[in-house]
């Protein structure tokens, strides 16, 4: 639909283009020139009495021109008459009719306008007085007919000018329903192809509506009253005395007939450009369908309609091709009936190139007029020059007629006149003006100077240089620096001096130059060119269906060129959108609240710019629940069924899927509706099955997608009569209450089971055993019956008969009951048990004779209980547990025991009364099975080699437990699993430590318990290892150590002992030979010590008691080393010192790191070397 939309507005620009390329020429009013003709009144002008008349005729030309006017073909002096007046610089005539009579300026008025160059004619102004004659006020006698034939009702509206629009209506001005049965024919008599009973009323009035003078007719009104033959007999006999239509017989079923046009052909004739309009009426029972074909062709498209329900074929703008046989047909289910109508299609005179051109010649040059038409018949064709025939004109050597040409040669000033074209055939004429006027002029570009031309990316652009000049200029055309002239590809010069460029692009904007040149001079004029971005519906609306209610939104999205402001409208069905709140429209989208059937259409989004637009369309459908059915007849009356039809009511615009036909029961339940039946919704008609004694009343439900209509309004009740029973109660049962009685149940007829009133029971009963006699008593207004005295548990064969006041119902089935049940009295024999595995054994026993159970067995019950574990450790256990074996069985699996178990059970029969006595209590042993999972698990003291798990055994033994299975493996950061290792244990052991490990993050461990059954689900434990756990457990284990402690002292004996040796050197006195290093070491505590000897180099002697470098004097004057001079890394290299995994020092005796010095204060508080050395595991970590 969209892209059919853009068709057509790239055919209207099209045709733009070429209007504005083919434009006649246009002489500058300030220049000399012929009379021309600028405005007249149509052909036909009706007048209304009420105003006055004005009969237009405007014309230009240099001189500006005088008027005159003629009428029927004689000069009208219009100063004349007082009441007429001719509007100043003008030809318009203005006759006040306050002053005048309408009818005496009924006839034909021509104007003309002339000056001293030529004269220049209008059209014939036929001017008639507008007519709305009165009905007459003829009465009307009441129209009595049978249902079922046809009936036609006339209008016949007085003639008027124009003629009347016919309606039909009723007292209250409301329009009569109309259908494919009842429709209005084009003369505006109203036709009914058969009659109802719902058609009479007596208010049946024609209206003719008079447009011209704005005022409505109404014709009397006619009483129609549709009686069937019963109703004629008793009526029509009593006050109209009609015996030929009483004698009438009943009104059958029909094939159709044509009503109009009678007859099986006729013809029509139409004018080209027309409209046609064919119709076919059909009467006939049940009602026809009117169909239309074209006999020599097929239909034209979009140019053909159906109106009328399909009655009326009408054609708009009628061409020849139109002509031919077309061929309507009535059918309905009895047959059909066909007509044909022969169109011949004639044409008034139209042009085929348009009419003559003005043709402006310079002195010497050459022209011709043509004017060139056709029609059918063939038109004929007569010139005139100035109003008057050609043939009386002065001669013009300059001049030759050639039938519909005038061929001008060699022209000079007094050549110039104007020229009348006039072609007529008996169904029209065309009249029209078209001077020649010589002159000499230089050129002039009439287009406004510095004119900006903004044209779309993409599309033509066209920049007009309308120029004038005699002889008529030459036009070029240049862009910016003119360096050649623009007549090649992508530009086209048109013969008017436009330059077009079929598609504009950004590189074409600029400034453009356009030149008009003819003998008498030159003359230029500059315009420019820009560019814009196309305006496009990026995101377009798409079609809906909504339900009545709800709400629906339609977006918009715009793409624009950034200088162009858009606006976006939208329309409804081509008009605009309906002024209520519920339409809420932004810049992109259009929502619609509570959405209602009105507002179902074509939505379309129209985006305008100054340059272009776009536009998309969505279709919003409106669905809804189906109005309910209506007219419910019942029709085939029999005693147990009859036929209802009904005509369905509207779908709006969902199918209807099915119909739901329902019943209410006025005798038994009133007020209660029943479904009865459901017929697809292509049907208007079920036929129904019925019960006796039934007081029906049926409506209709129609079902779409959307949901169920409201109910039909009812129908008549229809009563059948009653009858006796068909069916019999059902569900009938025996059983006893108590263990000496046998009561019988059965499901009552309802209602409308029963057929007739005084409904009851027959109720028979005797033992099953050969001989025995029925027993029958009669129940009403109950459902059950206890008979007494019986023995326990004894067949019996029942049977319940329906019965009411027309008799019996059919035979009744037996069925087969059993008195009461009482306990059962004896027990299983011989129960036995086997046991299959750990935890299940299958126990046998003896069925209980079924004469024992004394009732319906119901199963087997085994009571059983673990009298205790064969394990010390787990205690006793007597909870007793029941398992059922429903039905008659002699044995059962017993599943879910415990392994290594004492069970002890027994087994009891059971009825509906209850569980008989038991049977021996018998006793089994379970096997050893597979342990349960340890307790618990934990881990202990973790070290960073080392790690104990602790276990509590499982809790469920199960047997002898024989040893424990642990596998572990290490885990590291990235989850991935280390290899796995497994130790089997002792069934004693409840901890165990593991050396020796690899360090690791994380370590996964799996313990689980044994016995001779095999091994039991695993406890699983992930550990991770804290590092400061397992570097303080070594912290601790090294210092309790015996050999590390000897070693501590043994270095700080060796320590002491250097101190004392270096300070007996020291004090030996002297001077050392280092006055050069002195010089280049001036920091007092730039002190270091040899390493052969131990003595310090550079030392001063007024520096003798200067403490070393980390040390402090006390007052006794003795040497004592701080706290933090104790840490064995400031006698390693570099502070490397490291133990390895035994303890033992790593690292080299030696003097103090000179990257001790600075950082001593941050050492003095650091922690002992073996401890760092342990810190560095982090790097490891």
């Amino acid at each position: 639909m969209m892209m059919m939309e853009l068709r057509h507005l790239d055919a209207a620009l099209l045709v733009l283009i070429l209007g504005h390329l083919s434009s006649a020429l246009e002489v500058p009013l300030d220049l000399p020139q012929p009379p021309t003709i600028t405005h007249q009144s149509p052909k036909e002008y009706i007048m209304d009495p009420r105003e006055n008349i004005i009969i237009h005729c405007d014309a230009k030309g240099k001189p500006h021109p005088s008027f005159s006017w003629t009428r029927n073909g004689t000069h009208f002096d219009v100063e004349q008459d007082p009441s007429v007046m001719m509007r100043p610089h003008s030809g318009t005539l203005v006759v006040d009719l306050s002053r005048a009579r309408p009818e005496n300026f009924e006839g034909v008025f021509q104007c003309t306008a002339r000056n001293k160059y030529g004269s220049a004619v209008s059209n014939n102004i036929v001017v008639r007085q507008s007519k709305s004659p009165l009905w007459s006020k003829e009465k009307f006698k009441p129209i009595v007919v049978q249902e079922g034939v046809s009936l036609v009702l006339p209008c016949r509206p007085p003639a008027g000018l124009p003629p009347p629009i016919i309606f039909w209506m009723d007292n209250n001005f409301q329009k009569l329903p109309q259908s494919k049965r009842v429709s209005q024919s084009l003369n505006g008599d109203l036709y009914f192809s058969n009659v109802r009973r719902e058609d009479s009323r007596n208010d049946y009035i024609c209206y003719a509506r008079f447009t011209h003078t704005q005022t409505i007719q109404q014709k009397q009104p006619i009483t129609v009253k549709v009686l069937n033959l019963d109703a004629i007999n008793d009526t029509m006999a009593d006050y109209y005395n009609d015996t030929e239509l009483l004698n009438e017989a009943p009104v059958d079923e029909r094939k159709p007939t044509f009503l109009i046009p009678s007859g099986h052909s006729s013809a029509k004739m139409v004018l080209r450009g027309h409209v046609l309009e064919m119709e076919c009426i059909a009467e006939g029972l049940p009602t026809p369908e009117v169909s239309w074909t074209k006999v020599s062709g097929d239909l034209p498209g979009r140019r053909a309609s159906f109106l009328h329900f399909n009655k009326t074929l009408r054609i708009v703008n009628v061409s020849e091709s139109d002509a031919g046989d077309y061929r309507c047909t009535a059918r309905n289910q009895l047959g059909s009936a066909q007509h044909t109508i022969s169109v011949t299609v004639k044409a008034a005179p139209y042009w085929i190139s348009g009419p003559p051109k003005n043709l402006v010649l310079a002195p010497g040059e050459s022209g011709v007029l043509t004017c060139r038409a056709s029609g059918t018949p063939k038109p004929s064709i007569m010139w005139s020059r100035n109003g008057g025939p050609i043939e009386n004109s002065p001669k013009d050597i300059s001049r030759k007629v050639e039938d519909d040409t005038i061929i001008f040669t060699d022209v000079q000033a007094d050549s110039s006149a104007v020229y009348q074209c006039n072609i007529s055939n008996p169904y029209g004429y065309l009249l029209s003006n078209a001077f020649v006027n010589v002159l000499s002029e230089p050129p002039r570009v009439l287009t406004p100077a510095n004119k900006l031309y903004q044209v779309i990316e993409n599309r033509p652009a066209l920049m007009d240089c309308s120029s004038f000049g005699s002889p008529i200029p030459k036009i070029t055309w240049f862009k910016d620096s003119r360096a050649s002239t623009l007549d090649g590809d992508p530009y086209i010069l048109h013969d008017n001096g436009t330059l077009e460029i079929q598609v504009a692009q950004p590189q074409h904007k600029g400034k453009y130059t356009c030149v008009a040149t003819n003998m008498l001079g030159i003359y230029e004029n500059h315009v420019y060119l820009e560019t814009k971005e196309p305006t496009r519906i990026i995101k377009q609306p798409d079609d809906k269906v909504v339900q009545r209610g709800r709400s629906v939104l339609f977006e918009c999205r715009v793409k624009h060129d950034k200088d162009l402001l858009p606006s976006v409208i939208w329309l409804k069905d081509d008009e605009e959108l309906p002024d209520d709140e519920r339409f809420i429209v932004e810049f992109d989208s259009l929502s619609i609240t509570d959405v209602s059937e009105r507002d179902a259409g074509t939505y379309k989004c129209i985006v305008n710019t100054t340059l272009d637009h776009d536009l998309a369309t969505a279709e919003l459908t409106v669905v809804g629940r189906p109005d309910p059915p209506t007219d419910l007849e019942l029709t085939d009356q029999k005693k147990r069924s009859v036929q209802l039809t009904w005509i369905p009511g509207e779908e709006h615009n969902s199918p209807i899927e099915e119909f739901v036909i329902q019943y209410e029961d006025s005798l038994h339940r009133r007020g209660h509706w029943h479904d009865l039946a459901r017929v697809p919704g292509t049907k208007t008609t079920a036929h129904l099955k019925l019960s006796p004694h039934v007081y029906y009343t049926f409506r209709v439900l129609a079902r779409n997608a959307v949901g169920l209509s409201e109910p039909s309004s009812p129908s008549r009740m229809y009563k059948t009569d009653p009858a006796a029973p068909d069916q019999n109660p059902k569900d009938v049962r025996g059983s006893g209450t108590e263990h000496n009685n046998l009561v019988i149940t059965w499901q009552p007829l309802s209602g409308l089971q029963s057929n007739g009133p005084g409904l009851h029971y027959k109720v028979s009963w005797r033992p099953k055993r050969p001989g025995s006699d029925w027993t029958t008593v009669t129940v009403a207004n109950n459902s059950r019956f206890t008979v007494s005295g019986t023995p326990t548990f004894s067949p019996y064969e029942i049977k319940v008969q329906a019965v009411n006041d027309h008799g019996d119902g059919p035979e009744p089935a037996v069925a087969l009951g059993y008195s009461g049940e009482d306990l059962p009295v004896s027990a299983p024999t011989n129960v036995r048990a086997t046991v299959v595995n750990s935890t299940l054994a299958e126990l046998h026993w003896d069925p209980v004779p079924l004469h024992l159970i004394r009732g319906h067995v119901q199963g087997y019950k085994v009571y059983y209980w673990r009298r205790h574990n064969l394990h010390k450790h787990n205690p006793d256990h007597m909870e007793k547990r029941i398992l059922t074996f429903s039905g008659n069985h002699s044995h059962g699996m017993l599943p879910g025991l415990h392994p290594f178990s004492h069970y002890s059970f027994n087994v009891r029969v059971f009825n509906k009364k209850g569980d008989g006595p038991r049977s021996t209590t018998q006793q089994f042993k379970t096997p050893e099975g597979e342990p349960g999972p340890p307790v618990s698990l934990s881990v202990t003291d973790p070290s960073l080699d080392s790690l104990t798990l602790a276990w509590s055994p499982p809790h469920e033994h199960n047997g002898h437990i024989t040893g424990y299975d642990l596998k572990y493996q290490p885990v590291n950061n990235s989850n991935e699993l280390g290899p796995e290792e497994e130790l089997a244990l002792a069934a004693n052991e409840t901890s165990v430590t593991l050396k020796n490990l690899k360090y690791s993050p994380r370590y996964r461990f799996y313990l689980n318990a044994r016995t001779s059954a095999g091994a039991g689900p695993a406890f699983s434990l992930e550990h991770a290892v804290k590092l400061e756990e397992a570097v303080t457990s070594r912290q601790v284990d090294i210092a309790t150590q015996g050999w590390f402690i000897g070693l501590m002292c043994a270095i700080a004996l060796l320590i002491l002992v250097l101190l004392i040796i270096c300070f007996i050197q020291r004090n030996k006195g002297g001077k050392y030979p280092v006055k050069e290093k002195e010089d280049a070491h001036t920091d007092p505590e730039f002190q270091p010590m040899k390493d052969d000897d131990c003595t310090f180099v550079e030392y001063s002697d007024n520096e003798d008691h200067k403490p070393l470098k980390g040390s402090r004097t006390p007052s006794n004057g003795t040497v004592k080393r701080d706290d933090s001079d104790d840490s064995l890394v400031d006698y390693g290299e570099g502070g490397d010192g490291q133990f390895n995994e035994d303890g033992s020092f790593i690292g080299q005796y030696s003097g103090k790191s000179s990257s001790r010095d600075n950082a001593e204060g941050q050492e003095s508080s650091g922690a002992p070397s073996p401890i760092n050395a342990m810190n560095s595991l982090n790097s490891f970590v």
